[in-house]
């Protein structure tokens, strides 16, 4: 909720947070004691139609796609899902090739031999078992026909990124030569349906075998409202995953970066000499944090900081500034946190870039001499000017 309070997200940052929370959860994963969580595992798809709060979680993934053929059932339950990445199609050759037919019936043999081709494919498919085809090339027309004969949901032009989380989220094998096709090969997903969202039609795959994958479905009245949602929940996901991973946070709104900086100043004097005027500067640095807070919110920030300095040096550590209250408060109580792991980032982040511009000065100050001439002009250039006197 907090990443979300400053994006078109806030006004429904309550129904939003519960979506993220879940999502990031679903996929999370312990490995050797630690926490891991790969983003690339929650889907996103927009919508446009709906409101903010029609914004869901899809325990499964949903392809942007409809069946081929409307002759194909809607709904298939105990689905055995089939990924395939190869076109249903007939190949065309690798060369030029003419094929020169002389009479109708020659015309017919033709057509009756890519026809058994595009039967023979399908009927690889279905004694696989699979009632659920997800191809990732075309599908023919003739094949749309034979697999709505045998009652096999098809999807056609998957995504890559789609085939491979549906690969993980049902435990199918993506397949490359349908001759190797076999039951083995196949998904498992609790239902497969085709329902309309808005003016199109999506095809939802749940209760699935490890719902490892999860998809996030945005809905928002407009097509700038769905992309702004998406950027909100973008950041949402990314903050609640590493929260997850360190298992560590800090108290927002500005209280971390006053209890570093007086840390440091207290520090300081112990060092001594010119390290503690650099000490001082980093303490300096830091507290702008809480300062911008407070210019942002439309407070005087000098009386803000003597508030807030005053708070934490009475012992109480996790006072911020708040925004809406216009005065220093309890963070923790008030939920305003941050990952650890942001508030390292800013740090390490400014540290490199004040050094590498020092770096930079560094360099330009210790370059001796004038310019060179330009255009490679001899030392003595176009009015003879002696060596050695700066241009």
């Amino acid at each position: 909720m907090t990443s979300m309070a400053s994006k078109g997200a806030s006004s429904e940052k309550e129904t939003l947070a519960d979506v993220v929370v879940d999502a990031v959860t679903s996929v999370a994963e312990k490995v050797s004691g630690k926490t891991n969580v790969d983003l690339d595992n929650i889907q996103i798809q927009k919508k446009q139609g709906g409101g903010i709060a029609n914004t869901e979680i899809i325990k499964g993934i949903i392809l942007d796609k409809e069946r081929v053929h409307d002759g194909m059932p809607r709904t298939i339950k105990s689905a055995k899902i089939a990924l395939v990445d190869t076109a249903l199609e007939v190949k065309k050759t690798e060369v030029d090739a003419r094929i020169q037919i002389n009479d109708p019936t020659q015309l017919q043999a033709f057509l009756d031999e890519e026809e058994g081709m595009l039967k023979k494919m399908v009927a690889k498919i279905k004694k696989s078992g699979a009632n659920v085809l997800v191809c990732q090339k075309g599908i023919d027309d003739v094949a749309q026909h034979y697999l709505a004969k045998d009652g096999i949901y098809s999807v056609r032009r998957a995504k890559k990124s789609d085939m491979e989380k549906l690969a993980k989220a049902t435990g199918a094998k993506i397949i490359g030569n349908l001759d190797s096709l076999s039951n083995k090969d196949l998904g498992f997903a609790g239902q497969v349906e085709e329902r309309k969202i808005g003016d199109d039609k999506m095809t939802f795959i749940t209760e699935c075998k490890n719902p490892k994958a999860v998809s996030i479905l945005i809905r928002g009245t407009t097509e700038h409202v769905v992309d702004e949602l998406e950027r909100g929940i973008h950041d949402a996901l990314s903050v609640v995953a590493v929260a997850l991973e360190d298992g560590k946070m800090t108290a927002g709104g500005g209280a971390a970066a006053t209890a570093i900086s007086m840390a440091l100043r207290d520090y300081a004097p112990s060092v001594g000499g010119r390290e503690q005027m650099a000490i001082e500067a980093f303490a300096n640095a830091i507290e702008v944090v809480p300062k911008t807070l407070s210019e942002n919110a439309g407070l005087d920030p000098i009386d803000m900081m003597l508030e807030i300095r005053s708070a934490h040096k009475k012992g109480h550590k996790y006072s911020g500034i708040n925004v809406l209250k216009g005065k220093v408060d309890d963070m923790l109580k008030n939920n305003v946190v941050e990952p650890l792991r942001v508030s390292m980032q800013e740090i390490e982040a400014s540290s490199e870039a004040a050094t590498m511009i020092l770096r930079i000065d560094d360099v330009i100050a210790s370059k001796g001499g004038g310019a060179a001439p330009p255009g490679g002009m001899p030392p003595g250039g176009m009015g003879g000017m002696p060596p050695g006197m700066d241009y």
